[in-house]
């Protein structure tokens, strides 16, 4: 399984960023994914919940980016993405994405990407 950020870079405060991310190597009609997300973290602080989406579309944020960042997901192309807009300084950090997956034959799992990375300048 592979999870692939992409999206990330600098922009000016108050700016608009989208990542996306894609899932791959799973196999159509045996696995399946679950719940996915994004998470953030930046040097010296924990990873934290930015946004999940369920399967069937349900989202869920952290309250300091309500109203300013949106979370989709297309199921059929196994990908997540991150809307972002009126970014701030302190957003600055490397976000990852996140899919719980179920295998076949391994069962459920937490699957992470590599992480990309957004600056916000001031």
């Amino acid at each position: 399984v592979q999870v692939v950020e992409s999206g990330g870079g600098l922009v000016q405060a108050g700016g608009s960023l989208r990542l996306s991310c894609a899932v791959s190597g799973i196999s159509r009609g045996i696995d399946s994914i679950d719940t996915m997300g994004w998470f953030r973290q930046d040097p010296g602080n924990q990873r934290e919940l930015v946004a999940t989406i369920s399967s069937r579309g349900r989202a869920n944020y952290a309250d300091s980016v309500k109203g300013r960042f949106t979370i989709s997901r297309d199921n059929d192309k196994k990908t997540v993405d991150l809307q972002m807009i009126n970014l701030k300084p302190e957003e600055t950090a490397v976000y990852h994405c996140n899919a719980k997956i179920f295998r076949f034959n391994q069962g459920w799992g937490d699957y992470w990407g590599q992480g990309t990375q957004v600056t916000v300048s001031s």
